[in-house]
């Protein structure tokens, strides 16, 4: 299924976090909070100004991104949950994040 978010709405994927500490201690999923930061899989054209002149969304998608811990609304796409936001909820583009994966 093909989903596009309206206007300055974006759908997001959280990045599971490892389970296990720097010490090798394993962590239950009861005891995991939930990762404030994320994929962006989907971008809305952008919002209005007051003119009615179509304003772009600084994000893309693919970006990482970091987002407030009770931001957005979960849903399920396919079986994946999601998150849809306002750009205004995401805190920051985190970079050079993929490229350090890749080299790891």
């Amino acid at each position: 299924m093909k989903f596009r978010p309206l206007h300055d709405r974006v759908v997001v994927k959280r990045v599971e976090e490892e389970g296990k500490t720097k010490g090798g201690i394993i962590i239950p999923d009861t005891a995991k909070e939930k990762p404030m930061e994320g994929e962006i899989v989907a971008v809305g054209p952008g919002a209005r100004d007051e003119a009615g002149k179509l304003v772009p969304l600084d994000v893309k998608k693919g970006d990482r991104i970091l987002f407030g811990k009770w931001s957005g609304t979960e849903i399920k796409l396919d079986g994946e949950d999601l998150l849809i936001m306002k750009e205004s909820d995401i805190m920051g583009i985190i970079e050079g994040s993929v490229s350090m994966k890749k080299a790891a």
